[in-house]
């Protein structure tokens, strides 16, 4: 059975922003890329969800905030702190 329009659409812009989530991901990793603009991607990622899920912010917070910030601690800081002299 073929999904309705409306779920079509649900999951598009569900992957929509998971595609926009990983592309800040991949950035954060790219260890040349500048912070400035991680940030702004990051901005838009936050502002497509509260367009999207205006109610699930906080789920917005457990997942994708944790994960970059999880991320940069990973793989930014250690980075940054080999440069360091």
């Amino acid at each position: 059975m073929k999904p309705s329009f409306s779920e079509e659409m649900k999951r598009e812009r569900m992957h929509e922003l998971q595609r926009m989530a990983e592309r800040v991901c991949i950035l954060i990793l790219c260890s040349d890329y500048p912070e400035i603009d991680i940030e702004i991607e990051k901005s838009k990622v936050r502002e497509k969800c509260e367009e999207l899920y205006p109610d699930r912010m906080d789920l917005y917070e457990m997942i994708y905030e944790s994960r970059f910030n999880r991320l940069w601690e990973q793989f930014r800081e250690v980075n940054e702190d080999e440069y360091k002299w």
